[in-house]
């Protein structure tokens, strides 16, 4: 797909077009490659949703908007996504049900495959046939050189389809096609077939003789020039109906003459293409700034022995346009570069303050290192609106250029004043395309040097006037000095946050029946460092803890803090203590500590064969539990106080219970407190835009999350979805109590177990580490000794836990004569591994065996 559209947008170029068409590709050419992109990333996230049900979505989306002035279009775009085609055009009925004509078409220009305005609605023509039939017609190659359908050299590459369909404001025809050699598949079909049942096609231009156009809208005759003009827009032109002689001549001299061009390009018929049209320009007022007001017009062709005609609105803009003097802008831009405290919020607050008043099509702002520009902000961002050079030879979606690739960009910068190049200037091809029609360059000074440069292009020739030189050259000035400023911000802000990662895991651990990710944002409002963490820890017996916390205020104790509680915390976790057990000693240990800062804590145990869990609340947000019907709720987990506040504080356990798909959530304060709202209702909305949620791909939810985080403070997000375990152990347990019979109830314990298992021919190695273990506990150790069988697989584990913390030795060498010693040397000897794991107050000792099976 993605070739396909590269291939689509790439026709265009090749072979001469006008120019209105040429730029009509080119914005479709950056539509459809994000459109593109999401489409081929979304083949992975829909995971087994139809392109059909994709195409559904993309066309309820649009229908959001039925009153967007490009809908039409919007909905042809989703046929070249969808459909694979390479155009899409809609073909509507006049009144006088003559003609089909084209109101709108997306893709490669219409001319490339001979498709006319308009087709006689009686006649012998693909369009015609399948809008009287009601029947869709396939068309390929061959029935196409019959038809003599295209005016090509070669005709003999490209298929056709035409689909009858009827609209809530007419009734016509889409026509698609496609460049595939084998034309289009069963699922473009199908998706064809959606899109032409979705189009609600606009009414035909409404024919005025005997009736009265709306006040706002205007009728013009393309080839007289006569128009037809309602109320309001006269009285916008402060013209009365009787002074009115009918002639757009008349309007057009009441235009600012630097407005004209653009308004001519749509008046006059060569330079105006088949669709929608819209533009800003400004009138003369008898006192004060002329007054700006937009236009938008829909020209469609009249046919065969009638003129094309224009019809459209004219509203007043002024409000959405500021007369802001020069002055009072770079007033503004010092104001906003005053308060940008990063590199990025520089760059985005100079595109803001140049790019509308200078009416730029493009405008790039990068830094100097070096010999190289780093780009920090194209405006606009698609790759596609720069230079191709930029991309193939610097292979890099934002550049890293050289300045010595562009010798009239290093002369600029040498001798550090604002460049100006209007069109038809010969510039080196890496300039050359930034601004075809005129194009300036900014050196950025600083501190007696270039801290960087602005690049701002036009695509129509522009005219620089002596006060848009002024504001360049005092708007250069400004940046060049918060560059620097905000450079300095930049490099300590990433120390800052290359630290604070290293406090955090490099790494989540893979869980069986289960995923985790985490996401962590630093503040972007201050250089200290932040004390929001997470873990993920693995516990014995296919437990895993998930804990999240945040300690007190911003600062390098903070921090430090931060790290000796989630090494803490891992420890206890390790000891094999129970949740409140953990979370108790941990508030011992902040206690001990003797410092002025407390921290909050979530700690949940989840029992990942069972699907329960246990939580821990330690001051902290509940967790967030989305249920895989979508419902989420705020677990009610009772809380304790914040570690550090209470030497003798009860945490108590709140049970959760986990179906496959559950999905637990885990958050900071950070990203769901603000000034605006408070926590509960972050927590709501938190909630909701979890359940909105799709659980498949947890990275994506996590940066959807994210997308709305408040930088002001740290925030920490960990997501655990518990898919449940394919194959469980299966696991019995047996209390050896101190009797001389002991070690024999063990084996016997042992071998009934086996025996249900159906293990019977594995029996005497099982023993034997049984009675070696067993014997070890009993002999060197006090207190309770129990023994613990699990088989997963082909493994069978044994396990002894007792009360004693020390592990067992293996001897280095035993002498003849010795009495013991020998026991771990035939468990080792027996095992395919072994070794200790300390539990609550003492330690188990473990060895698996692999069973022949």
């Amino acid at each position: 797909m993605r070739n396909a559209c590269v291939k689509i947008c790439s026709v265009s170029f090749e072979r001469g077009l006008h120019t209105d068409s040429i730029e009509r590709a080119q914005g479709l050419r950056r539509c459809l490659i994000s459109a593109v992109m999401a489409n081929v990333g979304g083949e992975d996230a829909a995971g087994r949703r139809s392109r059909r049900q994709r195409a559904e979505d993309a066309l309820t989306a649009v229908g959001d908007a039925p009153d967007a002035p490009d809908r039409l279009r919007r909905i042809l775009e989703q046929t070249l996504v969808f459909a694979h085609a390479a155009l899409a055009a809609v073909y509507t009925l006049t009144d006088d049900g003559e003609l089909l004509c084209l109101v709108e078409w997306a893709g490669v220009p219409r001319t490339q495959y001979g498709l006319r305005d308009s087709y006689a609605a009686l006649g012998g023509s693909a369009v015609a046939d399948a809008h009287h039939s009601g029947r869709p017609a396939w068309l390929g190659p061959k029935e196409l050189a019959d038809r003599a359908q295209s005016r090509r050299a070669s005709a003999g590459d490209f298929h056709l389809a035409v689909l009858p369909a009827r609209g809530q404001g007419g009734d016509g025809c889409l026509i698609a096609v496609s460049e595939h050699p084998d034309g289009f598949d069963a699922e473009d079909r199908d998706c064809l077939d959606l899109i032409a049942r979705t189009l609600a096609y606009p009414a035909p231009v409404p024919r005025t003789e005997g009736g009265a156009l709306p006040s706002n809208a205007f009728n013009l005759a393309m080839d007289t020039g006569h128009v037809e003009v309602g109320d309001d827009i006269l009285d916008l032109f402060q013209i009365t109906s009787e002074e009115f002689d009918g002639k757009v001549e008349t309007l057009l001299g009441l235009t600012v003459p630097e407005d004209l061009p653009s308004l001519m390009s749509v008046v006059e018929a060569d330079h105006m293409s088949i669709g929608d049209r819209e533009l800003e320009f400004r009138v003369l007022q008898p006192t004060g700034p002329p007054k700006w007001l937009r236009l938008r017009g829909r020209l469609l062709p009249g046919g065969e022995g009638r003129p094309a005609r224009l019809y459209g609105t004219v509203a007043d803009a002024s409000k959405l346009r500021s007369d802001v003097t020069d002055v009072a802008r770079v007033q503004r831009l010092a104001a906003s570069l005053a308060t940008a405290g990063t590199v990025r919020d520089v760059s985005q607050a100079v595109v803001a303050a140049l790019r509308t008043p200078l009416r730029a099509d493009r405008i790039a702002l990068a830094e100097l290192e070096n010999d190289r520009l780093v780009v920090t902000v194209l405006d606009p961002p698609q790759p596609e609106s720069w230079p191709e050079l930029w991309r193939s030879e610097w292979r890099s979606e934002w550049p890293d250029a050289p300045v010595r690739a562009m010798p009239t960009l290093a002369a600029a910068l040498r001798e550090g004043r604002a460049q100006i190049w209007p069109a038809g200037t010969p510039l080196e091809p890496a300039l050359a395309d930034v601004g075809p029609g005129g194009l300036a360059v900014l050196p950025l000074p600083a501190g007696g040097r270039m801290a960087g440069a602005c690049l701002i292009g036009w695509d129509s020739p522009h005219h620089f006037g002596p006060d848009e030189r002024a504001l360049l050259t005092a708007s250069a000035g400004l940046a060049g000095q918060a560059l620097m400023r905000a450079h300095a911000f930049d490099a300590e802000h990433e120390l800052v946050g290359m630290l604070q990662r290293q406090l955090l895991p490099r790494r989540l651990p893979r869980l069986p029946g289960a995923m985790a990710v985490a996401r962590y944002l630093p503040s972007t409002a201050g250089l200290e460092l932040g004390g929001d963490w997470y873990d993920v820890i693995p516990l014995p017996d296919n437990h895993v803890a998930l804990v999240i916390g945040d300690v007190q205020g911003h600062s390098a104790a903070a921090a430090t803090l931060m790290g000796q509680m989630r090494t803490a915390l891992r420890a206890y976790a390790a000891e094999g203590h129970p949740p409140d057990v953990v979370v108790s000693h941990a508030n011992r240990l902040l206690m001990e500590l003797e410092t002025d800062l407390f921290a909050t804590c979530a700690y949940v145990d989840v029992d990942l064969e069972e699907g329960t869990a246990w939580c821990v609340r330690a001051g902290h947000l509940p967790p967030v539990l989305r249920h895989p019907g979508g419902a989420t709720d705020i677990a009610e987990a009772e809380g304790g106080p914040p570690l550090g506040v209470m030497t003798q504080a009860e945490f108590p356990m709140t049970p959760l219970r986990l179906q496959p798909g559950t999905l637990i959530a885990l958050t900071t304060d950070g990203l769901v407190e603000s000034v605006e709202a408070d926590i509960d209702a972050g927590m709501d909305r938190f909630a909701h835009e979890l359940a909105a949620a799709d659980p498949t791909h947890l990275g994506q939810v996590a940066d959807a999350l994210l997308g709305n985080a408040r930088r002001s403070d740290d925030v920490a997000l960990l997501l655990m979805r518990y898919d449940g375990m394919e194959m469980r152990p299966r696991r019995e347990s047996w209390t050896v109590w101190r009797v001389p019979e002991a070690v024999g109830h063990a084996r016997r314990f042992t071998r009934r177990t086996l025996r249900s298992w159906g293990l019977a021919s594995e029996v005497d190695t099982v023993l034997l580490v049984v009675s070696e273990l067993v014997t070890n506990a009993l002999v060197h150790t006090e207190g309770p000794v129990r023994l613990y069988l699990t088989m997963i697989n082909s493994r069978l584990r044994v396990a002894v836990a007792d009360t004693s913390p020390r592990s067992p030795v293996k001897p280095t060498s035993i002498g003849w004569e010795a009495t013991g010693g020998r026991g771990i040397l035939l468990v080792e000897a027996m095992s395919a591994t072994w070794g200790t794991v300390p539990v609550s107050g003492g330690k188990q000792v473990w060895s698996e065996i692999q069973l022949d099976r």
